[in-house]
């Protein structure tokens, strides 16, 4: 490996050597994402804690779109008195792309220290795990079959992914009477995992697959259990309103 990556790359192919079985990339991705969970979870939150305040921010911008400074203090305050940061569902996923990163390079590289990669030995009913879909004899093929049905699944778990979004953002576009920005662009970039995987190893492809079921299972998990959630936070006015009818 020529990359800054290749000394992380091959201290974690001497971790997982032991285990040369097709279950070496479902394993140490799960092994992976749970590593990494905590740090999920904030970046889950953070991106939640901006969908709430979207409206805030739009209303932010129209109103000071002449006055920039004065745009920067308001959209401040308004991140301190909410707890949160315009960055804080960026950084925690900025965070995990190294180590994600090192596995999935693990799993595409043929070659690592200068020597095979054993990982990519073993095979899948059949098709070595370090294959390529254009390098078989055909969609019909046992090969062309095996990589037809990881694309479908993971394009199945793409299309789960893009609904388990917008369910998510229906709150927020039910009381804000406004659409998602850029919400066309969001329903396509996960399919492109999808064009990804036709062009690497089959473990790499298995890497893709199981990574993209496990975030979009972490993802409802979190989301279903309450510990995200992207419901807009009600009219500050509605307490005040409130207890001025309880005093009367």
């Amino acid at each position: 490996m020529t990359s800054f990556l290749g000394v992380p790359v091959d201290a974690a192919y001497h971790l997982v050597s032991g285990f040369t079985s097709f279950l070496t990339p479902v394993l140490c991705t799960v092994a992976v994402r749970l590593i990494l969970m905590p740090l999920s979870l904030r970046g889950l939150r953070g991106q939640a804690a901006a969908a709430r305040l979207g409206p805030q921010l739009q209303a932010l911008r129209k109103r000071y779109a002449k006055q920039p400074e004065r745009l920067q203090r308001e959209m401040t305050s308004l991140y301190r008195r909410e707890g949160t940061s315009m960055f804080a569902g960026v950084t925690p996923f900025l965070l995990q792309w190294p180590l994600l990163s090192v596995i999935y390079l693990l799993f595409r590289s043929t070659q690592i220290g200068g020597k095979p990669n054993m990982l990519l030995t073993r095979g899948l009913f059949g098709v070595p795990l370090g294959s390529h879909w254009l390098d078989g004899a055909g969609p019909a093929s046992l090969h062309g079959l095996v990589f037809l049905g990881v694309f479908a699944l993971l394009a199945g778990l793409c299309w789960l992914s893009v609904r388990l979004g917008r369910l998510m953002s229906a709150p927020q576009a039910g009381a804000g009477g406004a659409k998602v920005p850029g919400g066309a662009l969001i329903r396509v970039l996960p399919y492109l995992t999808v064009a990804v995987a036709a062009f690497v190893p089959l473990a790499a492809g298995i890497y893709l697959l199981v990574s993209t079921g496990w975030a979009l299972a972490e993802r409802n998990f979190f989301w279903r259990t309450g510990r995200i959630s992207a419901a807009p936070p009600g009219p500050p006015k509605a307490a005040a309103v409130s207890r001025a009818s309880g005093s009367r």
